[in-house]
């Protein structure tokens, strides 16, 4: 088939390249304008874009994608489908009508459930125990067309986002192919989502990122790995000096302690440092990251880095262990 591919970050780049390795015809990428990156806050290109030129497509970078010289751009690619895959903008009608046999997007969650910008993260941080793929065709809403294809896979209870992001990206671009072969043979399912357990994942916020020590052991672990490897959760320490979380699990509340308060660094052990939370346990805190340092394992961060039992995390204060 012919087709034009819209994409933008990382995710997006499996499927890009196995539609190149397939026996379907690319014949232009749509991606997002090149962004400020790093430190120096240049402009980059997106992943997508990197890849299509190295493939040497056609590429175009719309501020907005329904603009007339973008649709008139579309018309000239004459595609006979559109793949949209994490693109970033919203497709308006005089788009999805454009090609003969519709635009399909891969999603990355089990709709309904997850629709939005950032469905992995909410996922992992909501605990959840399973997620996946659906490829579907799009319509006026927000990820509410008739679903193709879906594929489930676990959440280990470790996992983090960066890990679920990798494995979704490959097997997104599995289930596109998959999608694309029933489309062109007509034989693929048009599968009405069940709107009564629709779901939403929002973008993340600043609010997202910072750690309430009052909630559940298990809610804040949760959090951290929702939130690695990007943006990353934080919390503060001694003269409210910014201190990102990584890596941290669910540990057993230390026997023999009288009350203590949620952030209270209650135990320092050979792998991390232990503090309280609000219910159900405490937190071993194994992975850290000052301002301007690199990732580090706790135990080196507490070698160079003087933490007392007593000391109170998300506070500038101390109190008596």
């Amino acid at each position: 088939m012919r087709v034009v591919f819209m994409g933008t970050p990382d995710f997006a780049v499996p499927s890009l390249q196995a539609l190149q390795e397939s026996k379907h015809e690319i014949v232009g990428v749509v991606t997002q304008p090149d962004r400020p990156r790093g430190r120096g806050r240049k402009l980059a290109a997106q992943p997508v874009k990197e890849l299509a030129l190295k493939y040497k497509l056609p590429v175009i970078q719309p501020e907005k994608v329904g603009s007339e010289e973008t649709i008139e751009t579309l018309k000239q690619w004459n595609p006979q489908l559109i793949v949209v895959v994490a693109f970033g903008q919203i497709l308006p009608l005089k788009v999805l009508q454009l090609p003969p046999a519709g635009c399909i997007n891969v999603h990355a969650s089990l709709l309904p459930k997850y629709r939005g910008a950032a469905p992995i993260h909410r996922a992992i941080i909501n605990g959840e125990k399973e997620t996946g793929i659906t490829t579907m065709f799009m319509d006026e809403g927000l990820d509410t067309g008739d679903i193709i294809l879906q594929e489930a896979i676990p959440i280990p209870a470790q996992a983090t986002a960066g890990e679920i992001h990798d494995r979704l990206a490959t097997l997104g671009a599995e289930v596109l192919l998959r999608s694309i072969t029933l489309i062109e043979e007509g034989r693929a399912p048009r599968i009405p989502q069940d709107e009564s357990q629709a779901t939403y994942a929002p973008p993340l916020t600043r609010r997202d990122e910072l750690i309430d020590w009052h909630r559940r052991a298990e809610e804040i672990v949760n959090q951290v790995r929702g939130m690695n490897p990007w943006p990353g959760a934080y919390t503060t320490f001694r003269d409210n000096e910014i201190l990102k979380i990584w890596r941290a699990e669910v540990i057993e509340r230390p026997s023999g302690r009288r009350k203590v308060i949620p952030g209270q660094l209650i135990g320092i052990e050979e792998r991390g440092f232990i503090v309280a939370t609000g219910h159900d346990g405490s937190v071993m805190v194994t992975e850290v990251q000052r301002r301007g340092k690199k990732k580090m394992p706790a135990a080196d961060f507490l070698r160079g880095c003087r933490m007392e039992p007593g000391m109170i995390l998300g506070q500038t204060r101390t109190v008596e262990a």
